[in-house]
């Protein structure tokens, strides 16, 4: 038989702290970042757009 594991009714409240905390401090690492994480996500969204353009060019100027 096995036995039941005991948790400690205080565990729940020291979790939700340490998460409260880990969440806190990615919101604000992300809030801080902002401008260059749009950046980031810019230069590739402009990279993709001028790699499409650049596609049918090269392919016409082959023919």
């Amino acid at each position: 038989m096995s036995n039941p594991v005991y948790i400690d009714p205080s565990t729940g409240g020291m979790l939700f702290q340490v998460l409260a905390v880990i969440f806190a401090a990615l919101s604000g690492v992300i809030l801080f970042f902002s401008g260059r994480i749009k950046m980031f996500f810019n230069r590739i969204a402009r990279n993709f757009r001028e790699r499409g353009q650049e596609t049918p060019d090269t392919n016409e100027e082959n023919r």
